[in-house]
């Protein structure tokens, strides 16, 4: 809705360019010009005096009467090594520009902050993207971008989020495989993850849900959630093989048996995070995406997880009789 930026280029400035060679065949030296330019311009102060008992500044300046014009520069007369008064206009050139009223720094870089509002129905990841995308058609490789404030805890939240997942992966498969005295098996109950959170994005998707730091939260939630329905299924049709079944009839009893309380316990689940999804007080958007996903997720791997797990198990899992 609205964009800013905090260089602006509003200040008018006039460039003095010295002809060097002009300026030493005249006999006039380059540090004689700048002082010239200097006391006449700055208003810097020469000296002191004194009368009646009081002090008074001595500062070096040209009239504004003949100063108030760029082009006025060109009229001032310079002293030569020979002690002869050679006007400006024939050492210098003067071009005007615009310049910053002042410059920023960022990173001991001069910078410029381009600030902007999120039109309505927007994400700071979607800005964010387009931003990028903006950035590599208009700026070449001379330019650097950087993030700061939201944006750039917005980022740097979202790295954190994605290493925590995966971090989460990797340590329950790890605790499952010491559990299981396999590798086979974990893979088989992992596999509920991706179902999980294909649901919760479905659910996301539908609901006008976006991609946030509350939704990612959420997502991480669902791999200890939807982790257990698969270990009840593989846990007990382990037992039954061990028992004297056959694989094929170990995982249909199991996914029989252990289809009761793999329901109740989801429909819990679903039930107790329900008011998160239809929460309407104050910070209610950041409640509603995590319940959502959480919901979402639960409710399509519940129903996956008792046809995908058999499934996968009948040809992954080793045999144990």
């Amino acid at each position: 809705q609205m964009a800013d930026v905090n260089l602006k280029f509003s200040k008018p400035e006039a460039r003095v360019g010295i002809n060097r060679d002009k300026a030493t065949m005249m006999g006039v030296s380059t540090r004689n010009i700048a002082q010239t330019l200097q006391y006449g311009l700055s208003g810097q102060r020469m000296g002191y005096f004194y009368m009646n008992g009081k002090q008074y500044e001595i500062l070096g300046e040209i009239n504004r009467q003949q100063r108030n014009k760029p082009v006025n520069l060109r009229s001032i007369y310079i002293r030569s090594d020979k002690n002869e008064m050679i006007q400006l206009d024939n050492l210098v050139e003067l071009t005007e520009d615009i310049a910053p009223p002042q410059l920023y720094r960022y990173n001991r870089f001069v910078s410029a902050t381009v600030s902007a509002g999120l039109a309505e129905g927007k994400t700071i990841g979607m800005g964010l993207e387009e931003m990028d995308k903006i950035a590599k058609e208009t700026l070449d490789d001379t330019f650097r971008t950087a993030l700061s404030g939201d944006s750039k805890d917005y980022m740097e939240s979202s790295s954190s989020l994605m290493f925590a997942f995966g971090l989460a992966i990797m340590l329950i498969y790890l605790i499952l495989a010491a559990q299981f005295e396999s590798f086979k098996d974990p893979l088989v109950i992992m596999l509920t993850v991706p179902l999980a959170v294909a649901g919760a994005l479905v659910f996301m998707y539908f609901s006008n849900q976006t991609m946030n730091i509350f939704s990612q939260i959420g997502i991480i939630m669902l791999i200890g959630l939807v982790a257990k329905n698969g270990i009840l299924i593989v846990e007990f049709a382990n037992q039954k093989q061990e028992a004297g079944e056959d694989k094929m009839t170990a995982i249909r009893d199991a996914a029989l048996q252990r289809l009761r309380p793999i329901l109740m316990t989801s429909a819990a689940t679903i039930l107790g995070l329900l008011p998160l999804v239809f929460a309407s007080a104050e910070g209610a958007n950041g409640r509603i995406a995590m319940g959502i996903a959480v919901v979402g997720g639960m409710l399509v791997s519940t129903v996956l997880t008792m046809f995908i797990v058999p499934a996968m198990y009948s040809f992954i899992s080793t045999s144990r009789n």
